[in-house]
């Protein structure tokens, strides 16, 4: 079994590491902005396979707290952005 949590740690990590690139190489904002909202889930995905592996609950209301602070960000965000084009 610890090979799959490893396979899942390393694949979660190559996709941390290309959302990366696109928030900070993002041409546009709103392209930053989904990256952002990218690497947030990754790392809500990241923190599961690390309750799955260890068995540990405890760090399951920081995953709804992510979660619901990561929608209300984006969604505010993406409310009240400024055009690129000016």
């Amino acid at each position: 079994m610890n090979v799959v949590w490893t396979v899942a740690a390393a694949l979660l990590l190559t996709a941390v590491l290309l959302t990366l690139f696109r928030a900070l190489r993002g041409p546009s904002t709103l392209d930053r902005l989904v990256g952002i909202d990218t690497l947030i889930a990754l790392i809500i995905c990241g923190l599961a396979v690390w309750v799955a592996a260890t068995y540990d609950t405890t760090i399951v209301p920081a995953i709804v707290s992510l979660s619901l602070v990561s929608f209300i960000g984006s969604i505010s965000v993406a409310r009240f952005r400024v055009r690129d084009d000016e």
